[in-house]
């Protein structure tokens, strides 16, 4: 690798370090015809970060040059960084180089605005389809999309890239305008529902099975990203957000990625300031149970609790709020209520209803089915559990659990993994 090349993916590495919707899941492109790589029969290394960040893909950005001057952004066209920019030969050159030696599995690239919209994106649909064409690489591909950028570019980036994913920014239209007025939402929604109609399309012409040969069209689906922290929208404001975008455009996912201060702007925190990590990870907390474990928005966020509780996690907040729902009898319960006790996952859930076909269940052969036993014995009955006349208050129960328990959340530095 020469100086210059070394250089350049550098400081393009670290600028692509604050997008953190790099996902390397869900697609089902094979490998045909003797290409290179492969996302489906030999997966996707996934290595993560302690606070979540996947580090198994080459991610990087074209540029860090940008027409706008977003305030929450390093690569802001006020800032004074160095400026870098790779052709599409040498990004081409990087991922197949770096595929063949084992240090990545894929490729996520996106890229800083210069000139306009359709001339950035036309650069990226470019390194793509060579990718795909040329040098036959059926590996992992995450592509970012870029606002204003034309239906026909989105179009063909779609058949080559294996996931899409635009940033929401902020996570209301108030909060973006406040540090970048020349965007709007409005820019994010008309490129997400382009594609998730294309995706429709795509999947509804495969039904009518009247073509031989549909081509797949971003089959690992769309993503977005949130700021947190950098403008003072509540929990429930952000949590709201993200589920309206999660029926409007059926996203796999929205990342919260909480601001890193690089800025002396006084509508910001300022440099030095923790970033808000654990808040971070409570909102990815709620997003789950939203997604998994049936949880509707409104339950876990709203104007009498607009705040997520920083000392436990939103389902043992939700469970200590709602004492009348426990406890649950993990015997004759259905797999909804199960789901709903602390300490009980998606799996403990469907082995209990499996085992107890057999007779019921006792406390032992729930820890043995691998429950948080110390945090779910509060708000639950099996067939050995002692009686009560009262049940303890919910404070008394948030106050025995946080005593027992060690938290498992680190503050670790959100840094990308060196290259070097």
């Amino acid at each position: 690798m020469s100086d210059r090349i070394r250089e350049k993916l550098s400081i393009l590495a670290d600028a692509a370090k604050y997008d953190v919707s790099c996902s390397s899941s869900g697609s089902t492109r094979k490998n045909d015809n003797k290409g290179l790589g492969d996302s489906s029969a030999s997966g996707i290394c996934h290595s993560y970060t302690e606070d979540g960040r996947c580090v198994s893909l080459l991610k990087i950005l074209l540029t860090n040059h940008c027409i706008y001057d977003c305030a929450f952004c390093v690569s802001r066209k006020s800032n004074d960084i160095k400026r870098a920019a790779f052709t599409v030969d040498e990004v081409v050159s990087l991922t197949i180089n770096f595929y063949r030696r084992n240090y990545i599995e894929g490729l996520f690239l996106s890229s800083g605005i210069f000139k306009d919209a359709d001339f950035t994106m036309e650069r990226l649909l470019r390194i793509v389809k060579k990718l795909r064409f040329e040098e036959r690489f059926n590996g992992y591909i995450h592509l970012k999309t870029i606002p204003g950028a034309s239906p026909e570019l989105l179009s063909e980036a779609g058949l080559y890239a294996d996931r899409m994913s635009i940033n929401l920014e902020m996570p209301t239209e108030r909060g973006l305008k406040l540090l970048a007025p020349d965007k709007s939402h409005e820019e994010v929604k008309k490129p997400l529902g382009f594609i998730q109609n294309t995706i429709t399309k795509f999947k509804d012409e495969k039904k009518t099975g009247l073509i031989k040969s549909i081509p797949k069209f971003v089959p690992a689906g769309q993503s977005t990203q949130m700021v947190i922290g950098a403008t003072p929208e509540t929990d429930m404001e952000i949590m709201y957000s993200a589920n309206q975008y999660y029926k409007d455009y059926k996203l796999k996912r929205v990342y919260y990625s909480g601001y890193i201060p690089i800025s002396y702007d006084n509508r910001m925190p300022q440099i030095g300031s923790q970033p808000p990590l654990l808040r971070e990870n409570r909102l990815y907390q709620t997003d789950w149970l939203m997604r998994f474990y049936g949880f509707e928005v409104q339950e876990l966020l709203n104007p009498k609790n607009p705040h997520l509780d920083t000392d436990v996690d939103p389902k043992l907040s939700w469970a200590l709020r709602n004492p009348e729902q426990f406890p649950v009898d993990i015997n004759t319960a259905d797999y909804r209520m199960i789901l709903r006790i602390p300490g009980i996952g998606t799996q403990s859930a469907l082995k209990i209803i499996q085992a107890r076909k057999f007779g019921k269940l006792r406390s032992d052969q729930l820890k043995k089915i691998g429950i948080a036993y110390n945090r779910a014995k509060f708000f639950m009955r099996c067939a050995d559990s002692p009686y009560q006349l009262n049940n303890p208050e919910p404070q008394h129960i948030k106050h025995l659990i946080l005593s027992e328990s060690n938290s498992k959340y680190l503050k670790v530095p959100q840094n990308q993994l060196s290259l070097f």
